[in-house]
């Protein structure tokens, strides 16, 4: 495979059309044409649908753009650091479960990163997307999180995608409120004492090979009636300062946070479902020294608050 052609498709796909990308490219129109038939056939698929409104992608063509994207943005840079003479940049990306624990362990990561040149990516979502920015993406860890009665379901799962795994921690979720909520003193909290109040989950549940609705059912009690779905972590604390009638099932979380927020965090006497995090990674790909020491960083945070 030619990767000037790989970049000429890159092009056409940009620009949603052979005559316009000819010209961004300054070569003639039939030879970029010809070059893009070629492409297709080394390849054996179909990248582009000759429309009258343009080039347009096909599936396996917007698989193969997002792979060539990405290809190209490598070539660059190795032909930047070694024309240039620039050093090389330090990269991170980790995709993690929305928990303070993990994020107070990356707060301190931070102050490894040096005066070099430096991109980090720290993004927090849940299990499926965490994998697939493995998989499909620049992403270089990940932290996935599920229920352990589901731990079969995703180390088949993430056997078959060629994923190394380790166990982070296991624990039990806790309650976190306000202090000013009913329950906040109560010596025993139960699953009833929660009917009347609000929880605050997220809405993005995800078990491999499984519906949502299933999964969804396991993780949201019946006998609650009010929810607020969110899909971000600040958001959730906002509600549960302002709300003392709101709570919200979470890994255990640094007593600093609770105090700077005015929370509290109890156990409930019911609640026996444990959790697993579990940190993933491509089995090919070595650690670099910024992922050893956040790393470090999340064992001691672990050690520390669970």
């Amino acid at each position: 495979m030619n990767v000037l052609h790989m970049k000429y498709a890159v092009e056409v796909a940009r620009a949603g059309s052979i005559n316009k990308a000819a010209k961004q490219l300054y070569i003639a129109q039939p030879n970029l044409s010809r070059c893009i038939k070629e492409l297709e056939a080394d390849l054996g698929i179909v990248i582009f649908d000759r429309t009258f409104s343009g080039m347009k992608l096909t599936p396996d063509g917007e698989e193969f753009i997002h792979y060539a994207q990405k290809v190209l943005h490598q070539i660059d840079d190795i032909e930047h650091m070694y024309k240039n003479g620039v050093q090389v940049k330090q990269r991170f990306s980790i995709s993690v479960p929305r928990a303070s624990y993990i994020s107070d362990a990356f707060a301190r990561f931070t102050k490894s990163i040096d005066a070099s040149p430096a991109e980090v990516f720290y993004m927090e979502t849940n299990s499926s997307t965490a994998i697939n920015n493995i998989i499909n993406s620049d992403y270089r860890l990940g932290i996935i999180r599920y229920a352990a009665n589901y731990d079969k379901y995703f180390k088949e799962m993430l056997e078959n995608n060629g994923l190394a795994y380790e166990v982070v921690a296991e624990f039990k979720y806790v309650l976190i409120m306000s202090r000013e909520c009913a329950l906040a003193a109560k010596p025993k909290i139960t699953f009833k004492d929660l009917h009347d109040l609000i929880e605050i989950v997220h809405g993005d549940p995800y078990v491999p090979s499984l519906p949502l609705s299933v999964v969804k059912k396991e993780e949201m009690q019946e006998e609650i009636e009010r929810r607020i779905l969110l899909f971000e972590r600040g958001g959730q604390f906002d509600v549960l300062i302002e709300n003392p009638e709101t709570f919200m099932w979470v890994s255990p979380i640094p007593q600093k946070l609770l105090d700077r927020d005015g929370l509290v965090q109890r156990e409930c006497v019911d609640n026996q479902k444990k959790y697993k995090d579990v940190l993933i990674r491509k089995k090919e790909y070595s650690l670099s020294e910024l992922d050893q020491q956040f790393i470090k960083e999340l064992f001691d945070s672990k050690q520390i608050v669970l």
